[in-house]
């Protein structure tokens, strides 16, 4: 168990604390008291590494109101109530406002270390979660590729992290470019089975009879591999390409999906490319392979869209790239963000990492222009643009916000010299980072 993981005792006689805290510590928990509700609130808060053990009946505060105090400041805490014998009504009540458990008085000491562990184990893999998603948010060193504020991004980000829990199959699907091998990889970093085995095979990449022993066997003396399914035994077999699969490939599969049983000794994830009308994989594939492979769903949002996440990724793209080729970053126009966001986008993120590679290098020489980066074939930027419009006033405030974002990161958060750049007053620079977003304290 943990030794970070507390227990907080809360009960107005000394006698009992002193117990349970004895008892307590012979199974290895760092306790806390508190001889009332109130001075305990003052202590715990949304984020309290561990759980509270709490009497129902105290002077004042009494249990029963500490509890709902604790419920709406954090409502996954594991609370467990000790009552006395004709309380358990009120114990019950406990439960429907949250509690995790109760204890009846007189209780066994094992009976209380038994529901300690599992509300401590509770409390740690909320806690846990909590400080993924607060990662995801902040930009771990995998996930930050997973770039982006926007709305269809926050909900990416949250469905990796509840979906990577579960051990069910997981259908990827999404146009080319929008980083679907990346999700992958990221839904099996934070999930169990990080510690396993991540094998990845692209299905197109295979005639029949050569994907079909790379996945199940055969071994032949000249192969170098052990089949993927086995190699990924315990872990997570990605299957790239998965419309793609052959008729004879695809009732292999199925069997050997479903000689695994549940749950899964090797967690599959497929990944599908799909038009903008959806999904090709429910066509290409047997419906009983698709619906076990499409156990769980996540579709990645294409990138026009992302709305200001288009220049928020082109610009640190951009800055990437300037320090790999030891050049400045280019200075981007009103006219060059208009372009960016109207964009079709085809590639998706792929695209747009070549274009802002390409602008660094075009602006290094001196030379070219966003709008020739952005035709693709016969097609021409000025005429081919998205369908989702918005009005000019999201144009203007996507550019505002990125000329303030640029500036500011430029001059490292110095305000005095923002102010100068843009001829903006104190007050409306405020006003205008407050608006968007924008923290001081990210630039220094």
């Amino acid at each position: 168990m943990s030794q970070a993981m507390k227990i907080a005792i809360v009960d107005d006689e000394k006698d009992m604390r002193l117990s349970i805290k004895q008892w307590l510590a012979l199974s290895g928990y760092d306790t806390e008291s508190y001889a009332s509700a109130a001075d305990a609130l003052a202590a715990i808060g949304p984020d309290y590494r561990g759980i509270v053990i709490s009497d129902i009946r105290m002077p004042g505060m009494d249990g029963m109101q500490f509890l709902r105090a604790l419920m709406s400041r954090d409502s996954a805490l594991p609370v467990i109530m000790i009552t006395g014998h004709g309380d358990v009504p009120m114990a019950v009540e406990a439960m429907r406002l949250g509690a995790f458990d109760f204890l009846e008085k007189p209780f066994n000491p094992d009976t209380m270390s038994d529901l300690a562990k599992k509300a401590t184990t509770a409390r740690r893999m909320t806690l846990d979660n909590r400080a993924l998603r607060r990662e995801l948010s902040d930009g771990g060193q995998l996930m930050k590729k997973l770039m982006g504020k926007s709305a269809p991004m926050q909900r990416l980000r949250d469905d990796i992290l509840d979906i990577a829990q579960s051990d069910g199959h997981v259908l990827i699907d999404g146009e080319t470019g929008t980083g679907k091998t990346l999700v992958a990889h990221a839904l099996h970093a934070v999930g169990p089975r990080a510690a396993k085995k991540f094998v990845l095979i692209s299905c197109s990449a295979f005639e029949e009879e050569a994907l079909s022993r790379r996945l199940f066997g055969p071994v032949f003396a000249e192969d170098n591999f052990l089949p993927a399914l086995e190699e990924a035994r315990g872990g997570t077999l990605v299957l790239e390409d998965i419309e793609t699969l052959p008729e004879s490939v695809q009732r292999r599969l199925l069997s050997a999906i479903n000689d695994q049983g549940s749950p899964a000794e090797t967690r599959i994830f497929a990944i599908c490319n799909s038009a903008e009308q959806g999904c090709t994989a429910a066509d290409q594939l047997r419906s009983d392979l698709f619906y076990r492979l499409n156990s769980l769903h996540i579709t990645l949002p294409p990138l026009r869209k992302r709305g200001d996440d288009i220049l928020d990724m082109f610009n640190r793209l951009c800055d990437g790239y300037a320090d790999d080729y030891g050049c400045e970053p280019p200075v981007i126009s009103a006219q060059d963000a208009a372009q960016l966001l109207q964009a079709p986008w085809p590639g998706n993120v792929r695209q747009l990492m070549n274009v802002a590679e390409q602008t660094v290098l075009q602006a290094r020489r001196g030379q070219g222009t966003i709008s020739s980066l952005l035709m693709t074939g016969d097609d021409d930027v000025t005429s081919v643009v998205t369908t989702e419009g918005k009005p000019l006033k999201e144009y203007v405030e996507s550019f505002e916000k990125m000329l303030i974002d640029n500036t500011m990161r430029r001059h490292k958060g110095s305000i005095a010299s923002v102010m100068d750049e843009l001829c903006l007053p104190r007050r409306t620079l405020n006003e205008k980072m407050a608006k968007y977003g924008l923290q001081r304290s990210d630039y220094l």
